[in-house]
């Protein structure tokens, strides 16, 4: 998507053209989750002079009821005009920066503490991080008498399947084309390897405006399928025996200079530089593997045999490990993280990711040897040999690590950290005491 540079009066300007009749103030909270507050478009010139408030205490991991009052202060490179409109007029979005009542960036808006950590890398010298995203995600029909999701599928497919048998591509043609004319630059559609399973790629972006188009992706792909008598989840594992819906992350590091993790004549061409980053990556996955894969179901993804990575390694030919590098070298020369799931706050998880890296280069962190063999394949002793250690296998264990790494813990600030390991502690609590239908098949009648 071309960022734009648009001026208060690029906007009034726009905003009268296109007949916008609403605006959406969108922001994120802890969860991941978009939330908006939605004003008419008399309140636009309130917006653009930072002057609209809202109650912060109502999200979740913002502030408590008696610091209530926040600022919404708007980036004017993220003004969108939605293509669907009503009778009413056009609806537009702008992204907004979430302040304190002393009108200071709240450091519990999870863009706020991105942008500080975006600020921290150029100060090393960095310019760009640029990411390039892939999620997936599944499509169940709707009730049609309730509206409610059921675990119905709409197709059979398999990976590159076309119709008849992938029944979701007129959704996925749809979805597309609202995302191009929304500014996106799609570069590929296609059905997954799981029945029911989408994705749609397109192209990287600078860190920030890449987690702002993830957050647009699933609002756009859900809208769309409800049209269409369907329900889009990024859930990771909504289905057992199945692949779950990844997020694989494409990475690069800039300077003045161009691609940081290009070398023509370093090892696997390379740089130095590259190897470091890759270091810290792997020297930090397990504990940023909370953040990346933040709910209890994404661990039913992280398991062998359904493709989703489960082990610290890399790999510039295989798909097994935690972290492969294309073949693409030159500017394209990137790293692919492939544990991230779509239920992930892109957000917290790109500062994870970015802080992880910068570590490796600072404390100049050598990565273990490249794993080139099928890691499935080995036992738990050759893994061992080989230096390979295993995801976290829960949330709980993941959480564990999280609180042992100061270094990830410093990516996500005070305020997100202890309000994140809170949250996730009560979802694992609720959630180991729940009896689920399993254990009631498996021991009702046996014991």
């Amino acid at each position: 998507m071309v960022k734009h540079d648009y001026t208060k009066a690029d906007i009034r300007r726009m905003a009268k053209e296109e007949n916008v009749q609403f605006l959406r103030l969108m922001f994120t909270d802890l969860y991941g989750t978009i939330k908006n507050v939605e004003v008419p478009i008399s309140q636009l010139d309130k917006l653009l002079d930072n002057k609209l408030m809202f109650d912060g205490s109502s999200i979740d991991g913002f502030v408590r009821i008696e610091e209530s009052d926040m600022w919404l202060y708007p980036d004017l490179s993220t003004w969108m005009i939605f293509p669907w409109g009503s009778e009413h007029g056009k609806v537009a979005r702008i992204i907004c920066e979430v302040y304190t009542a002393d009108r200071k960036p709240f450091m519990g808006d999870p863009r706020n503490n991105l942008m500080r950590v975006l600020d921290e890398m150029k100060a090393e010298g960095f310019t760009d991080f640029n990411i390039g995203p892939e999620p997936e995600f599944f499509l169940f029909k709707l009730d049609p008498e309730t509206g409610k999701p059921t675990m119905h599928l709409n197709d059979n497919g398999s990976y590159f399947d076309f119709a008849p048998v992938d029944m979701g591509e007129n959704c996925r043609r749809e979805i597309v084309l609202e995302l191009e004319r929304m500014g996106f630059d799609v570069e590929a559609s296609h059905h997954e390897v799981a029945p029911g399973q989408h994705e749609v790629d397109f192209k990287y972006e600078d860190a920030l405006h890449a987690c702002d188009n993830i957050q647009t992706f699933k609002l756009v792909v859900k809208t769309v399928a409800r049209k269409h008598g369907l329900h889009a989840t990024f859930m990771p594992k909504p289905l057992a025996q199945v692949n779950g819906s990844g997020m694989h992350i494409n990475m690069s590091l800039f300077d003045k200079n161009g691609n940081v993790f290009y070398d023509e004549n370093g090892d696997q061409k390379l740089s130095q530089k590259a190897y470091y980053f890759l270091g810290g990556l792997l020297k930090h996955a397990r504990s940023f593997t909370a953040v990346t894969n933040p709910t209890v179901n994404s661990y039913k993804r992280l398991v062998p045999g359904f493709e989703a990575p489960v082990y610290v390694a890399w790999s510039g030919r295989n798909r097994s490990p935690l972290v492969r590098v294309p073949m693409s070298r030159e500017q394209g020369t990137r790293f692919e993280l492939r544990s991230v799931d779509p239920s992930a706050n892109p957000y917290m998880a790109i500062a994870a990711i970015l802080e992880a890296g910068l570590d490796g280069l600072r404390n100049k962190i050598e990565p273990a040897a490249s794993v080139d063999r099928n890691i499935y394949a080995m036992d738990e002793e050759e893994r061992r040999e080989n230096g390979i250690k295993d995801l976290p296998s829960t949330l709980h264990n993941a959480l564990k690590e999280l609180k042992n790494d100061e270094v990830i813990q410093g990516a996500l600030g005070e305020h997100l950290f202890n309000n994140f390991v809170e949250a996730k502690t009560l979802e694992w609590d609720s959630y180991r005491q729940d009896v689920s239908q399993w254990e009631r098949d498996q021991y009702l009648e046996l014991y």
